[in-house]
């Protein structure tokens, strides 16, 4: 399981984007993988076909398995699109968690000290 950025880690980070890893496998590679893999003909065995095609067996069995999840064939995984809205409300959420976090800070400068009398606490 991957490790969770703290929200201390994410003031280091400010606001600083981080680009996602160059894929190592073309798109159209991807797509005629699972085109061939998923052809109403026989089912190939994933080692071979992956060793064939000259990819890791892992990786095309990711992209089967992400393909029926888009196709509705699968509910134990998300489809791209809920991995992406999933992913921008998580973005959404540490952006608001941050702006949350200043507000705080800033309103602690702005509140009178509870240990002065205001105006209508004050002596004579």
């Amino acid at each position: 399981m991957r490790g969770w950025v703290t929200e201390s880690q994410m003031g280091l980070m400010g606001k600083a984007q981080t680009m996602p890893a160059p894929r190592k496998y073309p798109l159209e590679l991807r797509e005629r993988a699972v085109q061939i893999y998923l052809a109403p003909e026989s089912k190939p065995v994933i080692r071979r076909m992956a060793e064939e095609l000259g990819v890791h067996h892992e990786a095309l069995r990711n992209w089967i398995r992400q393909a029926e999840a888009d196709a509705d064939e699968r509910g134990d995984l998300l489809t791209t699109a809920e991995r992406e809205e999933l992913a921008a409300l998580r973005r959404e959420n540490a952006q608001l968690k941050r702006a949350n976090e200043g507000l705080r800070t800033a309103s602690a400068f702005s509140r009178p000290s509870s240990t002065r009398p205001g105006p209508g606490n004050g002596a004579r």
